[in-house]
């Protein structure tokens, strides 16, 4: 462990605690090896870290959570700098504006703007970190009323190479604050983002679970249900084959099939309205079959983090991820075959959230990913427990590529990639040359390069 500076900066090796502090990741099944590490705090501590890996000859990787830890190249030889940036949520009630600290997680900011009666585009887990999710896109539980989360970043702060730490938003540096969002990174560090809240009461959110079972008919139910949805409900269908775990309910384990969603009652709404929406989607999947849990309810903003049920602690995981098509009957058949009831598939999950809606419409001030062209956004993942477990699921997860191809749109969403080698595309060629043209401002002799999204660039 070497402290090179007065700031209290330290870059630590394998082996050495602070190393391994650095360089946790959530995803333990896709772990950061850099030649060496540091966690900063302080713009100064960036500054420092930037200055000794120029010096060093180190290219610079960059994390805060870790969540995207397998979506992310070989951090080998590199100086990973983790950027876990002091300070708290600042809320600007009157502008309706929150200021994130990088290495800030979603559970925080809600926790900081709900008592001013306003809300955010969060993900669906707590703990994951809120400047990665927003600036790979982010799919909010309410992304079919308001659309992508990136498009509420108002403003952002980061460090680039030169050291240098800029502000940008749409009126200073517009084309570096259009890459930022959605770009692909490789930028620099960010430490802050701006983001506009929005004023609500409360949200209607839930799960409504059956056994697998029932399947094919909630399946269908569901899709159709979807094709004329009010873009109030953002909703997901989830297969689910869950272990015997003490956090795992008693009801929920073996092969199940979920529905959840969340509906925004707005501050000056009724909840009544926001409930017949659910029920509206829940009545003719109720019809089908008894469920064997239902928590659908009126709660407090912070209760739609809870709904996935998203594990809190670090896990190993391996998934994929595509953007499909309207699935058809043979879209539904292929769908089941390979991960419903009977299918033998060793995904402990595999679902389908319900796009369309806002997500579906570019935003005028957009950045480089603003809006998403495909109904619905595939994901599956499992736990690969042991060696025979992690080929079962590599093996498992082409098929279900290969089964899907026909809907398969080639899209991709940044913030749902589980694996930096899975086929991934979220822009067209004209983005990719522009977002290169900010890169080889910012970062002219490459040290971000090791950052970039595979699909992002063609510079390197």
């Amino acid at each position: 462990m070497t402290t090179f500076d007065g700031l209290g900066t330290t870059v630590s090796l394998p082996g050495e605690a602070a190393y391994e502090a650095a360089t946790q990741v959530f995803n333990l099944a896709a772990p950061a090896r850099p030649a060496a590490a540091v966690t900063a705090r302080t713009l100064d501590q960036i500054r420092a870290a930037l200055s000794h890996a120029r010096a060093e000859g180190l290219p610079v990787r960059v994390h805060s959570t870790g969540h995207a830890a397998a979506a992310t190249g070989p951090m080998e030889g590199s100086l990973l700098i983790r950027a876990e940036l002091a300070g708290d949520v600042e809320i600007d009630a009157s502008r309706h504006l929150a200021r994130i600290p990088s290495g800030t997680r979603w559970g925080a900011v809600v926790e900081a703007a709900a008592p001013h009666g306003l809300a955010v585009p969060h993900g669906s887990s707590p703990t994951v970190g809120a400047v990665g999710f927003l600036l790979g896109g982010g799919l909010s539980p309410y992304g079919r009323q308001l659309g992508l989360a990136v498009n509420s970043v108002r403003a952002i702060e980061l460090v680039t190479a030169d050291g240098e730490l800029r502000r940008v938003d749409a009126t200073h540096d517009p084309d570096l604050f259009w890459a930022l969002r959605g770009g692909g990174g490789g930028f620099g560090i960010v430490t802050a983002v701006e983001v506009e809240l929005f004023a609500a009461a409360g949200v209607v959110t839930g799960t409504t679970y059956w056994t697998a079972e029932h399947a094919e008919p909630l399946l269908t139910r569901w899709l159709e249900w979807t094709r004329d949805a009010p873009r109030e409900v953002t909703t997901s269908l989830r297969l689910m084959n869950l272990p015997p775990l003490p956090d795992v309910p008693p009801a929920l384990v073996g092969s199940t099939l979920a529905v959840d969603g969340a509906v925004l009652v707005p501050a000056t709404g009724d909840p009544a309205a926001a409930r017949r929406m659910t029920d509206r989607l829940l009545e003719p999947l109720l019809a089908v079959a008894a469920p064997v849990m239902n928590t659908w309810a009126v709660t407090s903003l912070s209760g739609a983090l809870e709904v996935h049920m998203d594990p809190t602690d670090p896990v190993p995981f391996a998934g994929d991820h595509m953007l499909l098509s309207d699935l058809d009957g043979d879209g539904v058949a292929e769908f089941l075959r390979l991960l419903g009831p009977g299918s033998g598939s060793p995904l402990i999950v595999a679902g389908l959230r319900h796009l369309g809606g806002a997500f579906a419409e570019p935003s005028p001030d957009g950045g480089a990913l603003d809006h998403l062209d495909a109904p619905y956004c595939y994901a599956g993942s499992g736990v690969p427990v042991d060696a025979p477990t992690a080929r079962a699921l590599g093996e498992h997860q082409a098929k279900v590529r290969a089964a899907l191809r026909p809907w398969d749109t080639g899209w991709t969403v940044p913030s749902f990639v589980e694996s930096f080698a899975q086929p991934q595309r979220h822009l067209d060629a004209l983005a990719v040359r522009r977002a290169d043209l900010v890169r080889t401002r910012v970062d002219p002799d490459g040290l971000f390069r090791g950052d970039i999204a595979p699909n992002a660039t063609a510079l390197w």
